[in-house]
C-alpha cells in the first residue's frame, strides 16, 4: 500500500502548509485589528455609528475566518477518514490486480 502512504503524505502536506498560511493570515488580520482600532482611538471626528459599522464588520470578518477554518478542518477529517477506511483498501487492491492483469 505504498500509494497509500504516498497520499496520506500529500494531504499531510497540504494540511500542514494550510497550517501555516492561515495562522500568517490570521495574525496578520488581529495586527491589522490593532491598527484600526488605534486609528479609531485616535479619530475623534468619526461619528460612533461609524466605530460601530468597523466594530461589526470586524466582527463579521472574524466569524467568516472562523468559519472557513472549521469546514477546512472538517474536509480534512473526511479525506483522512476516506485513506483509513477498507474502502480506500479495497481500491488499492483492485487497481493492483488490474494492473497484473494487463
Amino acid at each position: 500500500m505504498e500509494q497509500e502512504k504516498i497520499a496520506k503524505q500529500i494531504i499531510g502536506f497540504y494540511k500542514t502548509t494550510f497550517d501555516s498560511s492561515f495562522n500568517a493570515m490570521t495574525i496578520l488580520q488581529e495586527q491589522t485589528e490593532k491598527m484600526i482600532k488605534t486609528a479609531l482611538d485616535q479619530s475623534p471626528w468619526l461619528p460612533e455609528e461609524g466605530r460601530k459599522v468597523v466594530d461589526e464588520w470586524m466582527r463579521t470578518y472574524r466569524q467568516g475566518r472562523d468559519d472557513f477554518r472549521s469546514a477546512v478542518d472538517e474536509s480534512y477529517e473526511k479525506v483522512e477518514g476516506f485513506f483509513s477506511s477498507k474502502t480506500w483498501q479495497d481500491v488499492a487492491q483492485e487497481a493492483q490486480k488490474s494492473r497484473k492483469a494487463k
